[in-house]
């Protein structure tokens, strides 16, 4: 293992803001993955560019991270915001509503459930169905293993709202996958498991 792979992202951290350009680029690197499936699961055209945009982010706005969460948790609140900006410059609506409005609202497909037969496209529709808020919720937490606390303040909610979109997302992908079953899907109430499951694979 090499000596950047064995530092926390709390040490790499602060040797960046040090002044240690390779300390950033170790972070990045070891969080690049995971940022790229983070808008990956949203959008197509433009990934790259808002993954880009949030590593930027971070670069802009490190002098204002105290620690008080995990480098982690301020990346994907980073992610989550650029995310944000982008549909609402897409739609020209600061006002859009992502506690209502889904991938499928926003991003507009000919794709449907019923041409999406394989579990990976099954659930990867089921969840863009979902509004936004709650997508965010169910990818970060079973994909990305982030905890309530964690989850909280990346989408700058109470925990409890937290774990109430998380019921609301799990509920409506059970109704939605419901309507058209994929192959392997098992029964709604090992629904979480296999979401995991998949985390790999989406």
């Amino acid at each position: 293992m090499s000596e950047r792979a064995a530092q926390s992202d709390a040490s790499l951290f602060e040797a960046w803001r040090a002044g240690d350009a390779s300390a950033g680029e170790a972070l990045f690197e070891r969080h690049f993955d995971a940022i790229y499936r983070f808008f990956d699961a949203k959008i197509r055209a433009d990934v790259a560019d808002l993954v880009q945009r949030t590593f930027l982010g971070c670069v802009e706005s490190r002098e204002r991270f105290r620690g008080a969460s995990s480098f982690r948790v301020f990346l994907f609140a980073i992610a989550r915001h650029e995310l944000y900006q982008y549909f609402r410059a897409k739609r020209r609506d600061a006002a859009l509503d992502f506690g209502v409005s889904s991938i499928a609202d926003l991003t507009p497909s000919p794709s449907t459930l019923a041409r999406a037969r394989s579990e990976r496209e099954c659930l990867q529709q089921a969840l863009r169905a979902l509004p936004l808020e709650q997508q965010l919720a169910v990818e970060l937490h079973y994909w990305e293993g982030l905890s309530g606390p964690e989850l909280a303040a990346i989408l700058e909610v109470p925990e409890g709202t937290v774990r109430s979109r998380l019921r609301r997302a799990l509920e409506g992908l059970r109704d939605r996958l419901a309507q058209t079953p994929p192959l392997g899907a098992p029964p709604g109430a090992d629904l979480e498991a296999w979401a995991r499951a998949l985390a790999t694979r989406v």
